[in-house]
């Protein structure tokens, strides 16, 4: 017998974008799950649509938002663009925003937009 499951697909909340500029552009990275928390960074079984990331070691790992840390995990690299479900312990690929402007207000967890330019340097942001 074959596995079957179902499966509910959405773009999630994207009340978030400021527009519509970039969605188009969004590239595939490798998200790397092991850096990620259930309880913290995916509650409900998904990445949600939103989450600000960075890039380390060529994929993708949790932004850290400390404006002291401006390498590695503090450097943002864009911003997961539609909820992805997290199935199992395997990283896979997510479309992440790199570029266009963001509401913060209405990002899935408190964020602060980066003021040094060097945790921006990988983006072109507009943060509203």
């Amino acid at each position: 017998m074959p596995r079957l499951k179902n499966e509910t697909f959405g773009g999630g909340d994207l009340s978030w974008l400021g527009s519509a500029h970039g969605i188009a552009n969004a590239r595939t990275e490798v998200l790397d799950i092991s850096t990620f928390t259930a309880g913290t960074h995916y509650p409900n079984g998904y990445i949600p649509s939103g989450t600000p990331v960075a890039k380390v070691g060529g994929v993708l790992v949790p932004y850290d938002a400390t404006e002291a840390t401006v390498t590695g995990a503090g450097v943002l690299a864009g911003f997961v663009l539609t909820d992805q479900p997290v199935v199992g312990t395997a990283d896979f690929g997510v479309p992440v925003l790199d570029h266009g402007r963001v509401r913060t207000a209405k990002l899935p967890a408190a964020f602060t937009a980066p003021t040094a330019a060097a945790k921006r340097a990988a983006t072109t942001f507009v943060f509203v």
